[in-house]
């Protein structure tokens, strides 16, 4: 359909209204588009005046706020990643007060160099702050003005010059500065076929997300390398730094502009074709109806934005995005329908949508980010969208629009029948008729509580123990216990019995124990009866059959859009930038799909490993974390010039790496081979001639190594392992020798094998009953004895029998002469097991888990002891390896090891205490304590931080992990020296990274040596120290 001129012209007329409408709303925080529309018209379309104008009327922003993002935006520090600003026009969730308060302070010059347009912003006169941003806007347009270059262009150039300038200086810094790259060569050698990453040189974690998913799109590369500039080619704009989206933008539009005058200089047609916007940019037509007239606009886009709040998947984003609504009209008289649908006409090979997931926040005045998920697919059919398919599409349309309706409809049906009733507390109407009905069936039986409690018990179990002996404690008569909580018996057992024999005198023996009705027939029974059972099996069927036909209409709509003529335009998807962190910091990193081994990689700056679909899955739907796909690049499927590789003409063969490069270029990656070939040999020379030295010296180092080691051993004596099972503490050889006489006093006459048979068997009773007592979590008897820990994880008998036998046949017993015939008797028997009667290498596991069991509680005990010290870091080393060792008893067994969760509770709690140790030494401002605040969380926060994040279902794990994290990133909205601004962007991204691989471990600490005497009174005295501190939530 063709469109008169004048229609046209209205229609771009309010595109550019709209667009000042937008502005001023950003700069004054006022939605009312009535009077933003009336300011405009006073002001004649100046942007400047409309301010001021508005402005005047009523300014309400918090000042506090305001300042605080004045600071967080200070585009002087080139080191912070500003994530909440978009391109161009869509610059949506950076306020456009903060750009211009900030440009107002960056580009002033001296005091008295603008005692004339000085404004006091500390202050609180309104009018001065707003008429900063009058001015500043009006010195923004004069900048653009005079240079043609716009403030983002600025900001891009300005990091990468930055971080150009800051490898230069890694490459120049000293070989005692930590941070450079490694001496060794071989440590930089390239791994046969494996992708390369790129080095973050101070917060170009965007740059490089953005440069290695296109560097993957084989023909993106071709095009790049084998550029040629024209001859009339000019400098491209310089300075600035921006987000993943703007930066995109920014260098598509640098590639365009490089492209289009290498064209124009190559073909003489009215039109040439550029190869960037062949690659990147498609065309859309706007068909829709401006104040009733209907128009159509073709236009062009490369990156497609699309909002993600309120929307689950990525074709409801691209629905919205195509069907907008209302347009708002230039003159509020004209009351005449409008609004506008988006049909692509043509699509790009590399399609890239722009997730929204940044809104401003005017109550808060700072931009806030939006976790909700968004699921998207890997292989996206288009159809719907193409404009030669918007007849079926519309059709589609209306038929889910109508299902969807019928669909609300249905739900509500069914939410009546799962939450009925009138009042605040609702329950299905299954479970409210069968609930009549069993009260209807229940008759009042007069038994007492306790005949009830007692016959409802199950035969063996914690009730039967408890009862008793809460009686007893307590004094009261077993016909006391309280029986007027119809509460199940899964509550008595969980905790002990309240005794409150005053009220309980009170309650007549003969009350049942759950309610009934006191007077009803027969008939009257029988007929409630039917009708409660045929009215819970209608509702039943109602139920189910609204559950269905809800599930049918939900697989027709996902269904809509599947058959055969409506799949035929796929899109691949070849990279997700993920962003990790806040609206106002964070860190990034991609996902690029493998075309030639099919499988997903992960770039994280210098790191490249491989992935799958599930961790992208994890890290980019969003809505679990702080982590979520930013930019989603998508290619036709079809298009295979896209990803395949370039053939060699003469052979027929895929040209793989240096031969794919155009000749100027391998001769450069060649000559810098060569370099680093030459490099080599000389490194393998040092060694060659080190090794000589060293054979020189050879005998010389044996000797103080040897001498070393026994030294060593010397040294360590007191850091022994835990004990062994033939280690025999003095408190077990009592024991021992006790039930030897016991044994032998009940059988005087008996041989001694007899006497040992019997001694066996009492201390197999003396340790199954201490085995089955239920005790205190200071008391722990799987550290008084071996076997305990065996009998509670179910050990099999025979390796119960031969530990006991090495108990009673220990040497140590040859010096008490009562003993010492029944420890011959013990060694003969235990020479006598056959290897296979005894599994020896599952006989030796067993032991080792109780070693490693009484290591860990070693560990704990220290790691708690330092904690209550609040000798945190000490504490952490302990607490840690206390946990590492206690899950892995743990996966073989509930009963072997200790508390999981009270020794997550505090290993937690120590990272908490030790984070804010080191911001509080951060905050002070001072070189020495920051640096110690930066080697705290360098060293001790993040290694350990994985560690709390490889659980998903530790739910206080992850919320601790985004405490500390959103402790540090709130720093980014502070002022503070610059210095100490680029410390914490250093800094953060090693705090942000959400990767769940642990990098680095501290080696275990040493133990001490205790005995069994003093493992069980230390353990017993921290564990009460425990029950008298508050839990913390714990």
């Amino acid at each position: 359909m063709t469109v008169e001129q004048n229609v046209l012209q209205q229609s771009a007329a309010q595109k550019h209204q709209q667009t000042f409408l937008n502005q001023l709303r950003e700069i004054t925080g006022i939605n009312d588009a009535q009077i933003l529309q009336q300011a405009l018209k006073d002001s004649n379309g100046n942007l400047e005046l409309a301010v001021a104008f508005l402005t005047a009327k009523n300014a309400k922003t918090p000042q506090q706020e305001e300042t605080t993002y004045y600071q967080t935006a200070l585009p002087g520090n080139d080191r912070y990643i500003s994530v909440g600003s978009q391109a161009d026009t869509r610059k949506k969730y950076m306020p456009t007060r903060t750009r211009c308060a900030t440009i107002e302070q960056s580009k002033y010059g001296s005091k008295d160099e603008r005692d004339l347009d000085v404004i006091d912003l500390t202050g609180d006169d309104k009018d001065d702050l707003q008429r900063a941003i009058a001015l500043s806007l009006a010195e923004s347009n004069r900048a653009f003005r005079e240079t043609g270059i716009t403030d983002e262009e600025q900001a891009i150039s300005r990091v990468l010059e930055a971080s150009i300038a800051e490898n230069k200086a890694c490459l120049k810094r000293t070989p005692t500065e930590v941070w450079r790259d490694s001496r060794n060569p071989y440590d930089r050698k390239r791994q046969d076929k494996a992708p390369v990453g790129l080095k973050n040189v101070g917060n170009t974690c965007w740059f490089s997300a953005v440069i290695q998913s296109l560097f993957n799109l084989l023909e993106f590369r071709r095009l790049v390398l084998n550029y040629k500039p024209p001859s009339n080619a000019q400098d491209l704009p310089r300075n600035q730094k921006q987000d993943v989206s703007e930066f995109t933008h920014k260098l598509l539009d640098w590639l365009e502009d490089a492209f289009q005058m290498k064209a124009e200089e190559e073909t003489d047609e009215e039109k040439p074709k550029n190869p960037m916007v062949e690659l990147f940019y498609g065309r859309f037509l706007a068909v829709g109806v401006l104040e009733g007239k209907k128009f159509e606009n073709t236009e062009m886009f490369g990156q497609y934005p699309l909002q993600v709040n309120g929307f689950k998947d990525l074709h409801e984003c691209l629905e919205a995005a195509m069907i907008e609504g209302e347009i708002e009209s230039l003159h509020s008289e004209n009351s005449g329908k409008s609004g506008q649908e988006h049909w692509f006409t043509k699509l790009p090979p590399v399609l890239t949508f722009e997730l929204s997931r940044f809104e401003f926040n005017q109550a808060l005045g700072r931009p806030e980010k939006i976790h909700n998920k968004l699921e998207f697919p890997q292989v996206l059919y288009l159809d719907r969208y193409m404009h030669r398919n918007r007849e079926i599409t519309r059709i589609k349309r209306e038929e889910i629009k109508r299902l969807k309706d019928y669909l609300t409809v249905l739900q509500q049906r069914l939410e009546r029948y799962l939450s009925y009733g009138s009042g605040p507390k609702r329950f299905p109407l299954v479970d409210v008729l069968q609930y009549a009905l069993e009260f209807a069936s229940s008759k009042p039986v007069c038994t007492s509580p306790v005949d009830d409690i007692d016959a409802s018990s199950p035969p063996s179990g914690s009730i039967p123990q408890t009862l008793p002996s809460t009686t007893e404690q307590q004094g009261a008569p077993s016909a006391e216990l309280p029986s007027t909580s119809p509460a199940p018996l899964a509550a008595v057992s969980s905790r002990s019995v309240i005794h409150k024999p005053f009220t309980q005198s009170r309650i007549p023996p003969d009350l049942p124990m759950h309610p009934a009705p006191r007077h009803i027939t027969e008939e009257e029974l029988s007929v409630l009866e039917s009708c409660l059972h045929r009215w819970r099996t209608e509702i039943e069927n109602d139920t189910r059959d609204l559950q269905e036909s809800i599930s049918r209409i939900h697989r027709t709509i996902e269904l809509m859009y599947s058959d055969k003529s409506m799949i035929q335009v796929p899109y691949r998807l070849h990279a997700v930038l993920v962003h990790e962190g806040q609206a106002n910091a964070g860190h990034y990193w991609a996902y690029i799909f493998d075309h030639r081994e099919n499988r997903w990689m992960k770039y994280n700056d210098i790191a490249v490993t491989k992935s799958s679909w599930e961790e992208l899955v994890r890290d980019s739907f969003g809505g679990y974390r702080n982590a979520s796909a930013y930019c989603l690049m998508y290619i036709n499927d079809k298009a295979q010039f896209l990803i395949k590789e370039e053939l060699n003409k003469e052979t027929g063969q895929a040209l793989v790496g240096i031969e794919t490069l155009p000749p100027d270029l391998r001769d450069f990656v060649e000559e810098d081979n060569q370099r680093f070939e030459k490099e080599l040999e000389e490194w393998d020379a040092q060694l060659a001639q080190k090794a000589l030295q060293e054979k020189l010296l050879a005998s010389q180092k044996l000797r103080e190594s040897e001498s070393s080691v026994t030294t060593a051993q010397a040294g360590e004596a007191e850091y022994l392992e835990q004990p062994s099972r033939s280690d025999f503490s003095k408190h077990l050889k009592e024991e021992t020798i006790r039930i030897i006489t016991k044994a032998s006093h009940e059988h005087e006459d008996k041989s001694p094998e007899t006497v040992l048979q019997s001694a066996i068997k009492l201390e197999y009773s003396r340790l199954v009953k201490l085995a089955q007592e239920d005790t205190p979590p200071e008391t722990d008897y799987r550290l008084h004895h071996v076997v305990v820990y065996f009998i509670q994880n179910q050990a099999p008998k025979k390796i119960i029998e031969k530990t006991l036998l090495e108990q009673f046949g220990d040497r140590n017993l040859s010096f008490d002469e009562r003993c010492h015939n029944i420890m011959k008797v013990a060694q003969a028997k235990l020479e006598m097991i056959k290897p296979e009667e005894v599994n020896l290498e599952e006989y030796e596991e067993w032991h080792q888990d109780y070693r490693k069991f009484r290591e860990t509680t070693m560990y704990l005990i220290i790691g708690l002891e330092n904690f209550q010290r609040e000798s945190y870091i000490d504490s952490l080393l302990f607490l840690i390896c206390a946990y590492q060792n206690n899950k892995e008893l743990l996966s073989k067994g509930r009963y072997r090891g200790h508390d999981e969760e009270l020794i997550s509770h505090y290993r937690r709690e120590c990272l908490l205490k030790l984070n804010e140790q080191a911001a509080e030494l951060f905050e002070s401002g001072e070189d020495r304590e920051v640096n110690n605040g930066l080697i705290i969380m360098n060293e001790f926060i993040v290694p350990f931080l994985p560690l709390l994040l490889v659980d998903e279902m530790e739910e206080k794990d992850i919320l601790a992990v985004e405490d500390m994290r959103n402790r540090w990133c709130s720093y980014l909205g502070q002022e503070m020296e610059s210095n100490l601004q680029e410390k914490l962007t250093d800094f953060l991204p090693k705090l942000l990274d959400c990767s769940t691989e642990i990098k680095g471990f501290h080696e275990p600490p040493k133990l001490p040596s205790y005995s069994t005497h003093e493992l069980c009174e230390r353990f017993a005295r921290i564990m009460l120290s425990l029950s008298r501190t508050p839990a913390d939530g714990r």
